[in-house]
């Protein structure tokens, strides 16, 4: 049997999520805006334009255009500077265990993020040779909940839908790969991720023989 099992990147396999938030919370501070870690749950799998337009909101602020652009650059410039310094110590716990166990069972493996970033992330911390099919922030135009980015990556790799499993950190993640109609894989606490089919704290927690379930499936 062979299945696709499409990654997000973002606080499923790197704990990248940080860096975004350190990032946002100065710009945000920047403009005048209190940004709490509660905000930054909300952005996650929210695109970056996306994600300035809800903060601005949060602080009844409003901008130009050319200031919008401006504040998104340099957001990204920072969170640039902190990914620079990203190396294999960075790789979530069992991450890496269960690429290898899905690489020698000949499953097919995609990344499917809004990050703009992920392929230089994935070959900082040595796993870009594990993918099949990369498709990031530069491959589709809608932000996920839509499920773009997941069907993008079953295009890439010839997969059917009913063969993809989607491994997400998000709400929005989990509710793209359902509209998909993908088997859904929450990565984080089950009371915030309860809309997805399964639901791990970690990849410690995901057996071997449960991802060979996946596969017979």
């Amino acid at each position: 049997m062979k299945k696709t099992f499409i990654f997000d990147l973002d606080g499923v396999i790197v704990d990248t999520a940080k860096y975004h938030f350190f990032a946002w919370q100065n710009l945000a501070k920047q403009i005048g805006v209190n940004f709490t870690h509660e905000d930054n749950e909300q952005l996650k799998g929210v695109s970056r334009v996306q994600s300035l337009e809800l903060i601005l909101g949060w602080g009844n602020k409003t901008a130009t255009q050319e200031e919008k652009e401006k504040w998104l650059i340099q957001k990204n410039q920072e969170y640039l500077s902190f990914i620079e310094k990203m190396d294999e110590s960075e790789i979530l716990p069992d991450v890496e265990r269960v690429l290898c166990f899905l690489k020698e069972n000949n499953q097919k493996i995609v990344l499917g993020s809004a990050s703009k970033n992920a392929k230089p992330i994935l070959e900082k911390v040595n796993l870009y040779n594990y993918f099949d099919a990369i498709v990031d922030g530069n491959d589709v135009s809608k932000a996920k909940p839509d499920p773009e980015v997941f069907l993008v990556g079953a295009d890439k790799v010839y997969s059917k839908v009913k063969d993809c499993i989607v491994f997400e950190d998000s709400v929005a993640g989990v509710q793209a790969a359902n509209s998909a109609t993908m088997v859904s894989i929450g990565i984080g606490e089950k009371n915030i991720l309860q809309e997805a089919n399964y639901c791990f704290s970690d990849f410690t927690k995901i057996s071997n023989e449960f991802l060979k379930d996946l596969i017979n499936q």
